[in-house]
């Protein structure tokens, strides 16, 4: 446990924040008094046995208009502003924060309002194009100024620490199976100690990073007509699959999909889709079976392809694809359905699973392929039963989420004057340490699978999908696509 004798202020009282609330208090030892929650829906039951103890709520909701008087109220300098609400602006939050000396954390990079300009270009609408406008802001101040950890939760979040492991682990078994020798080994040895993850990825043959995730808790108390269930932020979910599929483009890839467009500034290590991300299905997989999963937008597509290109000149010689291949939950899936048929306008009742839920598990973790094994899945693998178990009353997949938002927050406490981090920038041994006790089974293992190993063709010589039969790694090839 570490000590920190300033306020904490939560921004936003959903799924994530009723987990990550008791999980802080038991990693950060700070006086109730000095924690406050706001939320524009009355929370006080739900928040009751903390407020006892002196944890104090605000109805209110924060807003372009009253932020500076709002959040002024309860934070100064060398406070913690952890921000898991949904529609506010990162780059106005995140400027105040540094104008203040105040350290922040989220899990995503948000607008006011994400549905404005219907008729934006594509690039204009994805996450490319916020980190960039973060970027132009960022490169305006005088000071790297005070900590501020953006989109991490479990993914974004510990995908990239997930992702570091894994190449690690690729490493360590490539050598002791006599895949790597000699000065091969050497290198890639050299690349772990300096930290070179790029590098490491390069030398190793990625291709391809999936964060695959199949979400199989199931509830007794089943979906209802006009309803949305599922198991995390049902707006937060809407908005981003309802919004341009997008990933990390890598430099082995020979063909662009349909409707994809490039970006023109910046690192354009990404390309977007003009598909809504929940209807844009690839293939993927956990252990230990193959799912279709949807291309949502997430922010490791960016930060993870980011800083895993190697550049020579100017020029990115390599880079991995990179992207979230997302299985949801029965309810959620069946939530999805009714959402298409009625034009995306959301369900007038939502509901997240807790109690209810029966059994099941989220298996959520980076499938890291390309390689000499083909494919390696690192990631965590936990039952509704050992949530509960950690945290009564919560789910899988928050608790996921919820351990990294207070890891991540462990370590802006003792590092608090490092400007703007992405996960990527976190040492990913500290982020682990403290998160595998609340991940249920951690896994590490080698696979034999591709996108064409369980592929059937149910009407062979009757359609041509487009694959390349010669490099299992293209995008292509993950795709499902007319004809499949």
């Amino acid at each position: 446990m570490i000590e920190f004798s300033k306020k904490i202020l939560f921004v936003g009282y959903g799924a994530v924040a009723e987990c990550t609330l008791p999980i802080l208090f038991k990693h950060i030892k700070v006086a109730p008094k000095s924690v406050t929650v706001i939320d524009f829906e009355s929370k006080e039951e739900k928040l009751r046995a903390w407020t006892a103890k002196g944890v104090r709520f605000v109805k209110d909701r924060v807003t372009e208009e009253n932020m500076d008087t709002l959040l002024s109220k309860y934070l100064s300098a060398g406070d913690i502003l952890i921000d898991l609400a949904w529609n506010i602006d990162a780059c106005e939050i995140l400027q105040w924060c540094h104008d203040r000396g105040i350290l922040y954390i989220n899990t995503s990079v948000e607008l006011w309002d994400p549905y404005a300009g219907g008729k934006k270009h594509p690039t204009e609408r994805t996450l490319y194009w916020r980190h960039m406008n973060l970027r132009r802001m960022f490169a305006k101040w005088k000071t790297k100024g005070p900590t501020a950890v953006i989109e991490h939760g479990a993914n974004p979040g510990l995908i990239s620490h997930f992702t570091k492991q894994g190449l690690i682990d690729i490493t360590t078994a490539s050598i002791r199976d006599g895949k790597a020798k000699g000065r091969k080994a050497e290198k890639l040895m050299g690349h772990i100690a300096a930290r070179r993850f790029n590098n490491l990825a390069q030398d190793l043959g990625v291709k391809v990073i999936h964060c695959s995730e199949r979400d199989t808790q199931i509830t007794d108390v089943p979906k209802q007509i006009d309803e949305f269930v599922n198991t995390w932020s049902i707006e937060g979910f809407r908005e981003e699959g309802t919004t341009t599929a997008e990933m990390g483009w890598g430099t082995h890839e020979k063909t662009l999909p349909a409707l994809a467009y490039q970006h023109r500034e910046g690192p354009r290590n990404q390309i977007c889709v003009a598909r809504m991300g929940m209807n844009m299905w690839v293939r993927s997989w956990v252990p230990n079976y193959t799912i279709q999963g949807m291309v949502v937008r997430h922010g490791e597509a960016f930060t993870i392809s980011d800083r895993l290109t190697v550049w020579e000149g100017g020029k990115a010689v390599y880079r991995p694809t990179v992207h979230y291949a997302y299985c949801p939950c029965d309810e959620a899936i069946s939530s999805l359905n009714e959402l298409r048929g009625y034009n995306y306008a959301l369900q007038p009742k939502l509901r997240i699973m807790n109690d209810e839920i029966t059994k099941g598990a989220d298996i959520l973790g980076a499938l890291i392929m390309g390689h000499g094994y083909n494919s390696w899945w690192v990631g965590s693998d936990l039952t509704i039963e050992e949530s509960r178990r950690l945290v009564p009353h919560q789910n899988a997949t928050t608790m996921q989420v919820a351990i990294s938002v207070v890891a991540a927050t462990m370590w802006m406490i003792e590092n608090p004057e490092e400007g703007v981090k992405v996960p990527d920038d976190l040492p990913h041994e500290y982020i682990l340490g403290i998160s595998k006790p609340y991940l249920g089974t951690f896994i590490s293992t080698p696979s034999d699978w591709t996108p064409l190993r369980d592929y059937r063709n149910a009407f062979s010589g009757f359609n041509k999908p487009d694959f390349d039969r010669r490099d299992p790694w293209q995008f292509k090839n993950f795709l499902v696509k007319d004809g499949d």
